[in-house]
C-alpha cells in the first residue's frame, strides 16, 4: 500500500487532480488489528508522513481489485453502472501511467493471494488499448520479484517500461517498522520516489535522468528499461510527460480583430465590385486550448494497480472534464 500510496501522492503533488486518477488499494493494512496506527500507513520507519491521510480517493477497494476489474479499466470494457470515476477516460492524446507493485514472480503478478495477472494478460490488453485509441504513449512501472518479466510480453507501440528486478531475482524491501513488525516500502519505489521530491511541475528533467538514478548495490535487485517500443529518445521524454499536468494554452487576436482582417477590402478592389468572403473555419475566442505536438504534448496520465494499490491519473490539452462521481 505504501508503494502504491507514494505514487499517488507524487502524482498528485506534480499537478494531476484526483478526477484524473483511479486508485486501486487492496487496503489490508490501515485497518489491520496488527497496524498499531489504525487508519494510518507510512513509508518510513520514523512515520514522518502519513500518505492514508483525509486527502485520498480510493476507487477501487478490498474485493474490488481484481483481475477482471483491472483489465476492464485498461479496456474501457465497463458496465453502464460503473460510473466516471471508476472508468479510464483516455483517447489518442492520452499518456498513461500504469504502476503495479505485490507479490508476483516469473511473468505472473498476484492479487489478493487468490488469482494471477499474467504478462499476457497486460500485454494484450495494452493492444487493445492501442485499436481503440485509449493512449499516445504508455509508461509502464512494476515493483515485485522478477518484475522485468511483465512487460517482456509487450508488442504494441509507443510502450514505455520498467521494472525493479531481473527474472530470478527478488525484488527487496527497503526499511522495517519494529513497531508495526512489516517492511513498510520497497527499495525500488523508495528510491524512485526520493528522486521524485526533486521534480516539480516545471522540471526538464527527462526520463533517461530518471533511469540513470538507479543503483543496484542500493536497490539490491538489477533493475531494468525497455524501450524499443517508445518512438522517443529517453532524453528527449520528460518525466512530466508522465507524472505531471500541465496545459499548453495560446492566446491567439480576439475574434473582431481577425473578422475585420477578413473584410477588409484590398487596395486595388474596385468599388464596383462585391466579392463574397467566406470567415474561416479557424476563427477562435481570444483564448484558446491547443493540441500539443509530438515534442510537447499536453500529457494525460493514467496509473493502474494490481494487488496492493492501483493509480490512474490524465491530463487533456483541452479543459478537463471533472469525475462527477466520488
Amino acid at each position: 500500500m505504501a508503494n502504491a500510496l507514494g505514487m499517488y501522492r507524487t502524482v498528485k503533488r506534480l499537478g494531476i487532480p484526483d478526477s484524473n486518477i483511479i486508485l486501486m488499494l487492496a487496503d489490508d493494512a490501515s485497518c489491520n488489528l496488527r497496524n498499531k496506527f489504525p487508519g494510518s500507513v507510512y513509508a518510513n520507519p520514523g512515520r514522518h508522513l502519513d500518505l492514508y491521510g483525509d486527502n485520498i480517493e480510493v476507487d477501487y477497494r478490498g474485493y474490488e481489485v481484481t483481475v477482471e476489474n483491472f483489465i476492464r479499466v485498461l479496456t474501457g470494457r465497463m458496465d453502464p453502472s460503473v460510473p466516471r470515476s471508476k472508468r479510464l477516460l483516455s483517447d489518442e492524446r492520452s499518456n498513461v501511467f500504469v504502476y503495479m507493485t505485490g507479490h508476483g514472480g516469473n511473468e505472473f503478478l498476484k492479487f489478493q493471494d487468490n488469482e494471477e495477472i499474467s504478462a499476457f494478460d497486460i500485454a494484450d490488453a495494452f493492444e487493445q488499448m492501442y485499436q481503440k485509441k485509449r493512449y499516445n504513449e504508455i509508461f509502464f512501472m512494476i515493483d515485485t520479484c522478477q518484475a522485468n518479466s511483465m512487460y517482456s510480453k509487450f508488442y504494441s507501440p509507443n510502450i514505455l517500461a520498467t521494472g525493479s528486478s531481473e527474472v530470478g531475482e527478488n525484488s527487496y524491501s527497503y526499511a522495517n517498522d519494529n513497531d508495526i513488525g512489516v517492511a513498510v516500502i520497497d527499495a525500488f519505489t523508495h528510491y524512485i520516489l526520493e528522486y521524485m521530491e526533486g521534480i516539480n511541475k516545471t522540471s526538464q528533467m527527462s526520463m533517461q535522468d530518471l533511469f540513470n538514478t538507479y543503483d543496484p548495490d542500493k536497490i539490491n535487485s538489477h533493475p531494468g528499461v525497455r524501450s524499443d517500443l517508445f518512438n522517443r529518445p529517453l532524453n528527449k521524454a520528460l518525466i512530466t510527460d508522465f507524472f505531471g499536468g500541465v496545459a499548453q494554452a495560446e492566446v491567439v487576436p480576439p475574434m473582431e480583430e481577425v473578422l475585420d482582417d477578413v473584410h477588409q477590402p484590398s487596395p486595388d478592389a474596385r468599388e464596383e465590385t462585391t466579392t463574397p468572403v467566406d470567415i474561416p473555419s479557424h476563427t477562435t475566442p481570444a483564448l484558446t486550448f491547443t493540441k500539443p505536438s509530438n515534442d510537447r504534448r499536453t500529457v494525460q496520465l493514467w496509473a493502474g494497480l494490481g494487488l496492493m494499490g492501483g493509480l490512474v491519473a490524465w491530463v487533456f490539452s483541452r479543459p478537463t472534464t471533472r469525475k462527477q462521481v466520488s
